[in-house]
């Protein structure tokens, strides 16, 4: 699996590198600034992608620009974002163009080796990989518009963690609830929010997330 990574600070870089290829993928190009990040993704069309948010030249978002400009060109490259900080406005763009193959880490949140490993494999493969976090910003950053206002605490609760990428069984062991019980949020979920309901979990994600974005 061919990876471009995307990171400015050299050792980190270096780290995520050897990380990859000790777990069987091939960093075909290693850069440190948005510019260069560009190029490689454009030039070398990875299996995915893993960037930072600030980079380079000005140190603002350059990475996350990098990566939408790369999937306007390649529609669907695949991009796990991993970075200290949650980039609302662009990184709303990404997780809402509706092509899917997207995720937003925290660098500060990936606890060990699998969780991360685990999450460039489901990003590569079409799916999501989110924080918990990073979608605890952007539902409360929509949280006051109608319709997502008329949402319940325990909605809400239940699409943060559909958004997490979780199926119906696994929001309920999280919650200690029964299925039955999640499928009716669920179900209420999107009647509210006038999205049609899915069993598949990407497009689940997708359109949640593509709903927080208009």
């Amino acid at each position: 699996m061919r990876v471009v990574l995307g990171e400015d600070l050299y050792l980190l870089r270096e780290g995520l590198a050897r990380l990859l290829s000790a777990h069987d993928f091939e960093v075909v190009a290693a850069v440190g600034d948005g510019p260069a990040l560009l190029d490689a993704m454009l030039e070398h069309r990875p299996d995915v992608a893993v960037v930072d948010v600030r980079m380079p030249p000005t140190f603002t978002d350059e990475g996350l620009r990098a990566a939408l400009a790369a999937r306007k060109q390649v529609p669907g490259m695949p991009v796990l974002v991993l970075s200290q900080y949650v980039e609302q406005l662009y990184a709303r763009e990404l997780l809402a163009d509706g092509k899917g193959a997207v995720g937003y880490l925290l660098k500060d949140r990936v606890f060990d080796a699998v969780q991360f490993v685990d999450a460039v494999r489901r990003v590569s493969g079409g799916g999501t990989a989110m924080d918990p976090e990073v979608i605890a910003k952007l539902l409360v950053h929509g949280s006051s518009r109608e319709p997502l206002g008329t949402l319940t605490p325990r909605e809400l609760e239940v699409l943060g963690l559909m958004a997490e990428g979780r199926s119906n069984a696994a929001i309920a062991a999280k919650l200690v609830v029964t299925e039955r019980a999640v499928a009716k949020h669920t179900s209420n979920i999107f009647a509210k929010l006038d999205l049609p309901p899915s069993d598949d979990d990407n497009r689940r994600v997708l359109a949640v997330l593509a709903y927080l974005n208009r």
